[in-house]
């Protein structure tokens, strides 16, 4: 029963209602108020571009202060899409932190146009309920703030049978776009989508209304998603050790002063009115940037750009002003603990985006570490002095992050760590670093730009750098012209000036139970009604739009790979590199931990090898000098030995490469080191929840106690291995059979003649010996339970799916994207959407690797762990009754018809495409068999397939979680529960 003074409270509160719905919020006019230029044929535009520019960007700037940045790249008829807005989370109300986050959410709501079927009716509801905030955040008393969150949830639950859910979503499913994302940083709010080259017209389309006058609606389910991402951040060590270093180095800025995420006071009490003055400030096309790398025609392009966005009213945004920091005079130490394996984090201040620090700064980084030759690489690393360590570099527009990072080694401590990586740094103040490594570095920056060059995403990334750092593109396009002009004596300066004993923040992440941390409570949700069916007239527009076809391309295995022989019979797979001066070499073997449980052991030596008249140490300084890489991987069935780099210097990396196979030395006080490093980091995955969950319960479940994640060899088998056992296995590597693959600038007869020439192997190959045969276990009504120091929980249902047959590819791969695979998915709309349950969620009928294995299905929900009984119903009920939505199939179909079109597999994609096909049995490209398939399908194929497959089947779920706040009545609801111990699933 409420008592008076509560009863007279509400009633004053419903008063607040009326008069917050009565008097609306008046719009200011800008970004959202345009009328696009319908009538444009021709721009009038200038453009700047920079000289010596390999991306040949195209810089526009529209009347109304928008940036356009355009790059033509024609690998394949898609083009990677920013829509970049200068404001991030530095930009938030220091009252109101998490506001520039939530409305990157929001802006996927939908505006007045879309998203709704009665926008007015719709309106005055979500009126109410930013009226219903505003009181909720002035209100301190809990009685009271729980009535009117009840209020809140039940005008929500009316707004939204107004609204059409998910309409933006669908909608880039329709026209094909992929990678449909957005994320919001300290100085940005970035919106991301890669789209085919015949959608222009129309993501300009949408993406102009969409900006145009975002609404605040769905509200209160998409703030518990992010709850539900806050509480995801408070188990995360690492999220705990970069904003311990962050407060600590920023007192003043807020870079430190507050996060991206926000405080947990101000997620509680959110306020519609700051999120649409946050967006009325800054979502202005004279803060904003369209960025498009890709195949197009610029100069059509940007009339198109016009048209959608010229007439968009630009106004004044003031300048982020700081006060500078106070210089740090006395090292600052923190300590943060948790579950995680411990590492120790040292953060150093320098100037941001333009400085001169900027580039100094990054040149001394890579001297530092460059994952191969660098001080830390080489001194640290490969002298096995700590476990890991490593540094970052990273550039904001106000101030840089310069941060070093150290994992101990059994029995060291983290200070000991802490002094070590100083040690490094004191290298640089004292000039002791070999002058051939500046030439070295800048030989590798040039390398990786070659590479990003191939890449979309990184040139669009480029661009963006750009403006968001305020950045001239001349001045972007000559950075490394620009840093290779740094002289010793520079760095050694810059060193001395910013890197001292104790100007630093030092946090040592310790491993212990986690300490208490408050989270966000889950409020009382009422499920909302998602219409999945509805559609708005805007959307509708949409799909009927017919754009210019463009065919898909498939591969023909015979054409696109030239194929040879080398000597010994070995299979020489061939394809030329037009594009530049870099080359890709592989040796495939089809054999791995399955084939040999030594084989991984020895992988991990291989970066230590030694050769001949050479120590590991200048092997790894005389590729780098190369601009050349060599690794290995070793997985459960196949080993990939790699050499990548500038084509001018293959043959003699190559003639290096086979001399380390053919002669390796390797030393016994090494091995014996890298021993004891692969112990302890084995026990340390026993700290990783997501080594946990996603390997060793998830084996264990499918296969038993023995499995190929448990399938290694033990403590006491390992220290018995000699330095003969390592030796004979990397000799004896290239005797086995296996495949050579070339990607790059030399012909297929000089590549053949050189690999003859190096390449060390026996005139008869020895033939692989068959792989463990692991059973997979008949999925039962089993609950495993694994206890682990967190405060969300999170869970795996799995059961047993038939052997791969390739005709049944096409109805998985819709039946994939219509059920679980993206933001407009069946599983996303209703545990997230509808009933938010959780932040991250989805399902999938997994393929296997090889042809005559099974497919498993998997869907997995990460929640709070008092949300455990509905999360585990809700994503249970969904896997046995699916909903039926026309609309939801038509977008899945239409997504991979479009991404079918558009898609171009090229380059040294193509052999492993090819390799792929080999192991599934297809002797012809199946993603033509799919294209052709899934034309013709129906809502009830799909249906069909969940109710064979899916629907009913023995379910075996995974928890991850604290026994202390798991609700056993729950689990046991869902079958046996068997708790396992650390040492029953990771078999060591």
């Amino acid at each position: 029963m409420v008592n008076t003074k509560l009863n007279l409270f509400l009633i004053a509160l419903l008063l607040t209602i009326v008069s917050f719905a009565q008097t609306p919020v008046k719009q200011k006019k800008q970004l959202g108020n345009a009328t696009p230029i319908s009538d444009l044929k021709q721009s009038n535009l200038n453009y700047e571009y920079a000289i010596n520019d390999p991306l040949k960007t195209r810089i526009y700037t529209l009347k109304n202060g928008l940036k356009v940045y355009l790059s033509v790249y024609k690998d394949a008829p898609r083009i990677q899409t920013l829509i970049a807005v200068k404001a991030g989370s530095k930009n938030d109300p220091s009252d109101a932190t998490g506001l520039a986050h939530y409305l990157e959410h929001m802006v996927f709501k939908g505006t007045d146009t879309y998203g709704t079927k009665d926008f007015k009716k719709e309106e005055v509801e979500i009126k109410k309920i930013e009226g219903l905030y505003e009181v909720y955040r002035e209100t301190k008393d809990e009685a009271k703030r729980k009535i009117i969150y009840h209020a809140i949830d039940s005008v929500s639950g009316i707004a939204a049978k107004y609204a059409i859910a998910n309409e933006y979503d669908k909608m880039l499913a329709t026209i094909g776009a992929d990678g449909t994302n957005a994320f919001t940083s300290f100085d940005q709010t970035v919106y991301v989508n890669d789209i085919p080259s015949n959608q222009i017209s129309t993501w300009l389309k949408i993406e102009s209304e969409r900006f145009r006058k975002p609404v605040l609606r769905l509200f209160h389910t998409e703030l518990e998603a992010v709850y539900e991402e806050k509480n995801r951040s408070l188990d995360n060590d690492n999220d705990k050790v970069y904003d311990a270093l962050m407060s600590s180095l920023f007192k003043k800025h807020t870079y430190g002063t507050q996060t991206t995420i926000g405080t947990i006071e101000h997620l509680k009490n959110p306020s519609l009115i700051e999120i649409n003055k946050f967006y009325n400030k800054y979502y202005v096309p004279n803060n904003m940037a369209i960025i498009m790398s890709g195949d197009f025609d610029p100069d059509k392009v940007i009339v198109d750009i016009e048209k959608n966005f010229g007439s968009y009213s630009s106004k004044p945004v003031d300048s982020y002003d700081f006060k500078p920091e106070d210089p740090i005079t006395s090292k600052i130490v923190k300590t943060v603990v948790g579950p995680d394996p411990a590492n120790v984090n040292l953060g150093f201040r320098v100037g941001g985006e333009g400085t001169p620090d900027a580039d100094v700064g990054e040149l001394m980084a890579s001297i530092l570490y460059n994952g191969t030759a660098g001080l830390m690489d080489i001194n640290l690393n490969q002298a096995q002095k700590v476990l890991t360590s490593n540094n970052i570099f990273y550039v904001l527009s106000d101030y840089t992050l310069f941060g070093f990072s150290g994992e101990p080694k059994q029995g060291q401590s983290l200070e000991e760590v802490e002094q070590l990586l100083l040690g490094q740094i004191e290298l640089v103040k004292k000039g002791e670093f070999p002058d051939w490594l500046l030439q070295a570095v800048i030989t590798d920056m040039k390398l990786k730009k070659t590479k990003d060059l191939e890449q979309n995403y990184s040139r669009a990334n480029e661009m963006l750098d750009a403006f968001i750092g305020n950045i001239k593109w001349q001045k972007a396009v000559d950075r490394i012209e620009r840093i290779s002009k740094i002289t010793k004596k520079e760095i050694v300066d810059f060193a001395n000036k910013n890197f001292t004993n104790s100007n630093y923040v030092v946090v040592y992440k310790r491993t212990g139970e986690n300490v208490p941390s408050e989270k966000v409570v889950k409020p009382a949700i009422t499920p909302i009604e998602v219409d999945r069916d509805n559609s708005s007239k805007f959307v509708k527009d949409i799909n009927n739009s017919v754009p210019a076809k463009i065919e898909p391309k498939f591969l023909d295995f015979e054409k696109d790979i030239q194929k040879s022989t080398l000597k010994a019979n070995i299979p020489l797979l061939y394809n030329k590199n037009t594009e530049n001066k870099l080359f890709e070499l592989y040796y495939e073997f089809e054999m791995g931990s399955n084939n040999d449980k030594l084989l991984p052991i020895v992988v991990k030596y291989i970066p230590y090898l030694a050769t001949e008249g050479m120590d590991a140490a200048k092997i790894k300084q005389e590729f780098y000098k190369l601009g050349c890489t060599f690794n290995v991987h070793s997985g459960d069935e196949n080993t990939w030995i790699s050499l990548v780099g500038l084509n001018d210097n293959f043959e003699k990396a190559l003639k290096l490469f086979e001399k380390i196979l053919d002669k390796p030395v390797v030393d016994d006080k090494v091995l014996k080191t890298l021993i004891a490093d692969i112990i302890k980091s084995r026990n340390d995955q026993k700290l990783q929840k997501a080594v946990i969950l996603n390997h060793a319960m998830l084996n264990y479940a499918r296969f038993g106690p023995i499995n190929p994640f448990s399938n290694v060899l033990s403590d006491e088998e390992i220290n018995k291995i000699s330095v003969t056992d390592i030796k004979n296995k990397i000799k004896s590597l290239t005797g086995f059979e296996h495949k050579v693959l070339y990607y790059g600038p030399n012909e297929l007869e000089e590549i053949r003649s050189m690999i003859n020439s190096y390449h060390h192997v026996p005139e008869k190959l020895t033939a692989i010996s068959p792989s463990y045969n692991f059973v997979e276990r008949t999925m039962d009504k089993t609950v495993y339970v694994v206890d682990f120091d967190m405060t969300q929980v999170e869970i795996l249902m799995l059961s047993n799916g038939a052997k791969y047959d390739s005709a049944k590819v096409p109805i998985i791969a819709l039946y994939n994207n219509y059920f679980g695979g993206g933001m407009s998915s069946i599983v996303f709309q209703d545990l997230r959407e509808s009933k938010a349950l959780a932040y991250s969620t989805g399902s999938g009928y997994r393929q296997p690797n090889k042809q005559g294995k099974n497919y498993y299905n998997s869907s997995y929900i990460g929640s709070q762990a008092d949300k455990l009984s509905e999360a585990m119903k809700g994503l249970s009920d969904l896997l046995n009754t699916m909903p039926r939505t026309e609309g939801g199939f038509n977008s899945s179909k239409e997504l991979i018809l479009q991404e079918m079109r558009t898609q171009r597999v090229t380059k040294s994609d193509i052999f492993f495409e090819y390799i792929t096909a080999q192991n599934m049995g297809n002797q012809t490209d199946i993603r033509k068999d799919i294209y052709q398939k899934i034309q013709d399908y129906k809502l009830e194929d799909v249906e069909k397939f969940q109710k064979e497959y899916i629907k009913g089947k023995p379910t075996t779920i995974l928890v991850l979680g604290k026994k202390d706040g798991l609700d056993m009545k729950t689990l046991e609801k869902y079958g046996t529960v068997k708790f396992l111990t650390l040492k029953e699933i990771f078999g060591y």
